[in-house]
């Protein structure tokens, strides 16, 4: 398992909770793909918790290294984003977005308190939940003849392939995620098969 074909991720939600001088402080991780997975789930927090005084979080997604953002939402900053950043990457996990809701406790904890409790909890959320290894895909929009169906399918299903998305008439398509590793493989069996046409998505 060469470093390039495979990242680790997080495949179920978890919630780990904290507290510190009556402040209380809940992490919540989840599965991400896309910055639009993230915005849900923050917004769904923000309902769930209205009483909180803050809602930070850090996310990190794809397998370059820089898709990532933090927010400190109001605490001094530092404090809270890049805590929570620092034990996302001490685990080596990405597609994940951890958000920690704070409730105050009418004692101030500081900096350092403050950094301590964010990434505490954070560290006991990622404890919760298992981490996998999952294989870097490319994705590619595969368009055949419906009588190509199964040849298709089978060859999916040999190299590992996900199917993302399948629309299935008189002409199919299929959302695929193929994994890095038998990229050219894939392409050359998909190439060799009559009707089939494989074009990359963004």
């Amino acid at each position: 398992m060469s470093e390039l074909e495979f990242y680790k991720t997080i495949e179920q939600p978890a919630v780990a909770e904290f507290k510190d001088r009556g402040s209380k402080f809940i992490a919540f991780a989840y599965p991400i793909e896309t910055i639009i997975d993230f915005k849900k789930f923050l917004q769904q927090l923000k309902k769930e918790h209205p009483k909180a005084v803050h809602h930070c979080f850090a996310y990190r997604i794809g397998t370059d290294g820089n898709n990532f953002r933090v927010s400190d939402d109001g605490e001094p900053s530092g404090t809270a984003g890049k805590p929570i950043l620092g034990q996302i990457d001490s685990k080596d996990v990405t597609n994940i977005a951890v958000i920690v809701v704070r409730y105050f406790g009418g004692s101030l904890l500081g900096v350092p308190g403050l950094i301590n409790a964010y990434k505490t909890v954070t560290s006991l959320a990622l404890q919760v939940t298992p981490i996998v290894p999952k294989q870097i895909e490319e994705k590619y929009l595969v368009h055949f003849d419906y009588t190509q169906m199964n040849d298709v399918m089978m060859l999916m299903k040999q190299c590992n392939c996900t199917i993302i998305a399948q629309e299935m008439q008189l002409f199919c398509n299929i959302t695929v995620g193929i994994p890095k590793s038998r990229l050219t493989e894939v392409l050359y069996r998909l190439n060799e098969l009559q009707n089939v046409d494989a074009k990359k998505l963004d």
